[in-house]
């Protein structure tokens, strides 16, 4: 990770930790090296969430882009698979999301695409990042170089159409609940499911800028749970701000996870022989329940550090199709180089059809282990983190384990602390093992 952007893009308060300052910049750099590298108008193509703060720096980064010469095409409000999408297919030279996916309302990020729709590369991040510090001039564009913007809802409607082309089947009367979040998801997913004929209520789908998020959507499952009991829906989908996540719920109410997601999805393709060196991808954070349920059917797994990029990047170096996160950030890679709600949302339904079950039926096998994380705030990170005795305690407690259960004792990306996670039968067992080796982490002075 680099100075400014993280593993999803450059992320702070907006005009405190992310200014247009930044945008402009951000614009200026990207404007100027893609021309420089391509030796003709550079064009990018911007999408935008519904936060207050993505019209300032929408405007920012279209000036600082049209200032070094490129093209600044404007999809507006769509997500952020779709700018990936139309990046990749429309032979845009970089993408530019903005956005702060889950994150409240005055929070804001600015996420970067190469030409292929995938996160940019650490070399030119760091570029990038340089210009933002002013370790590099770049000139102005003058006369008829000087860019210009381009409306480009175009290739927002391309995309739904894109979707829509995904379903092997009508969703004729199936009665469908989605949560919009108030985020960028409102103004597609409700368009995809009515195209295809479902039956479909719709929640949380009046953004005003300030709403997006709050108390709806993946990060609050709850009131879609709620929602779906209450209006007797077979199956409910819940997206966060940018739509590139999506958790699903049962008929019953119950919340399906990205574990299950990866299960359910993972035998289908398994049961059709499309399940590319029968392997799915998680992260580290993965429940154990899930690897219980992927050894019953015969499914093989590749682990990952969190964040969907390592996820990604796995997939592609290895050949595997389908990988994601706990939090319902899937990658089908044959279909999208991101995370992608709705898309996941349409391959929830095609299992669901195909098989002639209900949601539940499909996600049963996968038992959810009980859970207990604690974070321990320590003066060094890598030096608790590598004590030898903090070492042994962990290693102690993972064969006390066995197979049943796992320990996971990792750093934190943001904060100084380290994570300590057990899954085991029971929650007085995960509390047991997790203080034991906090326990030794504060015999040893780590504590801070």
């Amino acid at each position: 990770m680099g100075k400014y952007f993280g593993t999803d893009g450059f992320r702070g308060e907006a005009n405190k930790g992310l200014t247009f300052e930044h945008a402009v910049k951000i614009g200026r750099f990207l404007g100027w090296y893609y021309g420089k590298r391509i030796d003709k108008k550079c064009k990018v193509v911007i999408g935008k969430d519904t936060r207050r703060s993505s019209y300032m720096f929408e405007y920012a980064l279209c000036t600082g882009l049209m200032a070094s010469g490129a093209d600044a095409y404007i999809m507006h409000v769509t997500t952020t698979p779709s700018v990936a999408y139309i990046t990749r297919v429309d032979d845009f030279d970089c993408g530019i999301m903005i956005s702060a996916s889950h994150n409240p309302f005055y929070d804001n990020g600015i996420k970067l695409l190469n030409g292929n729709g995938e996160k940019m590369d650490e070399e030119t991040i760091g570029m990038v990042e340089n210009y933002i510090d002013g370790t590099l001039e770049i000139p102005l564009a003058e006369r008829e170089e000087i860019g210009r913007t381009v409306d480009y809802v175009s290739g927002r409607n391309r995309y739904i159409g894109y979707l829509i082309s995904m379903s092997k089947y009508s969703f004729k009367d199936v009665k469908v609940g989605l949560d919009v979040a108030n985020g960028a998801a409102w103004s597609i997913a409700k368009s995809v499911f009515d195209a295809l004929g479902a039956k479909t209520y719709v929640m949380n789908d009046e953004p005003n800028g300030l709403n997006i998020n709050t108390d709806c959507g993946s990060t609050h499952i709850e009131h879609l749970q709620k929602f779906v009991v209450e209006k007797g829906l077979d199956i409910g989908f819940a997206y966060d701000g940018d739509a590139d996540r999506c958790l699903c719920v049962d008929e019953k109410g119950n919340v399906i996870t990205g574990d299950h997601i990866i299960y359910i999805y993972g035998l289908y393709m398994k049961e059709r022989g499309k399940l590319l060196n029968n392997k799915v991808v998680t992260t580290v954070m993965s429940n154990f329940g899930l690897y219980k349920a992927l050894d019953k059917v015969g499914i093989e797994y590749e682990k990952t550090k969190v964040g969907d990029k390592y996820v990604y990047e796995n997939m592609v170096q290895n050949g595997h199709r389908i990988g994601g996160e706990q939090s319902g950030h899937i990658i089908f890679t044959k279909y999208a180089t991101t995370g992608d709600g709705i898309l996941t949302s349409l391959k929830m339904m095609e299992v669901m059809l195909a098989k002639g079950k209900k949601m539940s039926e499909l996600a049963a096998p996968v038992v959810f282990y009980p859970q207990v994380l604690k974070n321990v705030r320590v003066k060094s990170k890598p030096e608790a983190q590598n004590d030898p005795d903090v070492q042994a305690a962990v290693a102690k407690v993972a064969e006390e384990l066995g197979d049943n259960g796992r320990i996971l004792v990792r750093e934190s990306g943001t904060e100084p602390v380290i994570r300590v996670m057990v899954e085991a039968d029971t929650d007085e067992i995960c509390e047991k093992y997790v203080d034991q080796v906090i326990d030794v982490i504060k015999e040893k002075g780590h504590l801070a």
